[in-house]
């Protein structure tokens, strides 16, 4: 399964990219011109991508605020057990979970720009439909729609990321990326509160999704535009720049050249358990993320707010969260490892959701519980994205591997759906401590995870020498099992 669409030039460099690019002739030396290209790439990939995933967490998680502002009583007949809600912001994940794999995979044979921007205009027309539905059965259809078109850009992401930035770079650019999850739920925290008082004629939770939902078909249009396509196929490269992009693409591993999937190594991500752990992992943070978008505001009234106020009051936890995550990802960076890390970012999740199970009556401790949860559970799944951009050592195995913890991941999402329902309210004990157990578990597999790379990579040092330091590594055949090949711990 192959789609070639380069020069012969381009695939001679891609192949040549086992040397340093070194340019003798030049007055200004390789690491300036490195930073001027990173600075190059910061300023054209990460502002739209970082908008793209602004939207695409508001039409996803705006349901919360929804419904505050009447979306049960004027399409679910009041919803007085909660049920309906649930299943309408659970079945996003359905369509979500099923089609990661497969998106992700036929992405590698697309003009990346293109793939990614029909997924944004895509996903923004369904939550606009949303405001037309009027029944439960409408909702669903629309939220199944975002699912599937949002399963071709989550994954996609961090494959598209690789391209172009280092490992030693990737977790910051993951945070600042995922950081927007983080922002647009305070975003949409204010969004709600500004709704809530135009008292317009057509319903609040309409103008919210209308609101959410246009702006995301724009932005879509503009990504087609905007992002470049591979290294060795984008226009916005000078031949200087594009030979030292390919070379940084070729550090530590061996990209592909040209649009093509490699299917042992689609076999091989399905064979490695370490997928699997991180899948554990990742079902943990987001049952905890899943239930933090959809509930943080009606928990929050259980405090003994109004409704407005709640909406305002889910800001702080969430810029905090934002905070949280660009702080560890810098950190994480820095000394190139990632599992202890998350093992203490869900650690620190956990004990948030202790707080509310412990402290029923303190206010005060109860909001600073939801800054735990929220700073916990984004940072955890931040950095394990980072984490396993390099960890899979060729592209496809990447396309394959990513979406497929994500999927398991999703999983808990789906739990963490069903398990506030408001009959359980104000307490919520049973949500609450299925989440606390799960973000415990999720920490103890991160250590596993980390323990294992290390004496992995240990192993290899003794059997095949110390590896040289961003030199590339034949991974066309072996992925990440390539005997010079180095995880990142």
């Amino acid at each position: 399964m192959s789609v070639e669409k380069h020069t012969p030039s381009f695939d001679e460099k891609a192949s040549g990219a086992d040397r340093d690019v070194v340019v003798q002739s030049e007055l200004v030396s390789p690491s300036v011109e490195e930073r001027r290209l990173v600075r190059k790439l910061d300023w054209r990939i990460m502002p739209i991508a970082c908008i793209m995933y602004l939207f695409a967490y508001l039409d996803r998680s705006n349901l919360g605020n929804a419904r505050l502002q009447g979306l049960p009583q004027d399409t679910l007949h009041g919803d007085p057990t909660g049920v309906l809600f649930d299943w309408v912001n659970s079945v996003f994940f359905i369509s979500y979970i099923i089609c990661q794999v497969p998106a992700t995979v036929l992405s590698k044979l697309c003009p990346p720009r293109i793939w990614l921007g029909c997924a944004t205009v895509g996903w923004g027309i369904c939550s606009v439909l949303m405001a037309s539905a009027f029944n439960f059965s409408g909702l669903v259809a629309a939220r199944l729609g975002l699912g599937v078109f949002e399963a071709g850009f989550g994954p996609g992401i961090p494959l598209y990321m690789s391209f172009f930035y280092t490992r030693e770079e990737l977790g910051m650019r993951m945070a600042y990326w995922f950081g927007f999850a983080a922002v647009a739920g305070a975003f949409g925290g204010l969004i709600a509160f500004g709704v809530q008082n135009i008292h317009s004629a057509v319903s609040n939770w309409k103008l919210l999704f209308i609101i959410e939902g246009l702006p995301t078909v724009i932005i879509g249009l503009l990504s087609m535009m905007i992002l470049p396509n591979r290294p060795e196929e984008t226009t916005m490269f000078t031949e200087k720049e594009r030979e030292l992009a390919l070379e940084r693409m070729n550090r530590g591993i061996k990209a592909d050249v040209g649009r093509t999937v490699t299917k042992a190594h689609i076999y091989a991500a399905f064979k490695d358990w370490r997928i699997y752990a991180a899948g554990v992992l990742y079902f943990g943070a987001n049952c905890a993320l899943a239930s933090i978008s959809a509930f943080l505001p009606t928990i929050i009234t259980t405090f003994g707010y109004t409704n407005a106020k709640a909406q305002l009051l889910t800001v702080p936890p969430y810029a905090v969260a934002a905070v949280y995550l660009c702080l560890n990802s810098y950190v994480s960076d820095r000394l190139q490892s990632r599992g202890l890390f998350v093992a203490s970012a869900s650690a620190v999740a956990g004990i948030g959701y202790v707080l509310l199970l412990a402290v029923p009556s303190n206010n005060h401790v109860r909001y600073f519980a939801t800054f735990c949860i929220t700073s916990g559970t984004y940072t955890t799944i931040g950095v394990i994205i980072a984490w396993f951009a390099h960890n899979l050592g060729s592209e496809t195995k990447k396309a394959t591997g990513i979406p497929m913890y994500m999927a398991i991941g999703q999983c808990g999402s789906l739990l963490g759906s069903h398990i506030y329902p408001k009959t359980d309210g104000p307490r919520y004990i049973k949500g609450f401590a299925v989440t606390c157990a799960l973000q415990f578990v999720a920490a103890i597999a991160a250590l596993v995870l980390t323990i294992s790379y290390r004496l992995d990579n240990k192993f290899r040092d003794n059997k095949f020498g110390k590896a040289e330091r961003d030199a590339p590594v034949d991974t066309s055949e072996l992925a990440d099992k390539a005997p010079m090949f180095r995880y990142v711990p």
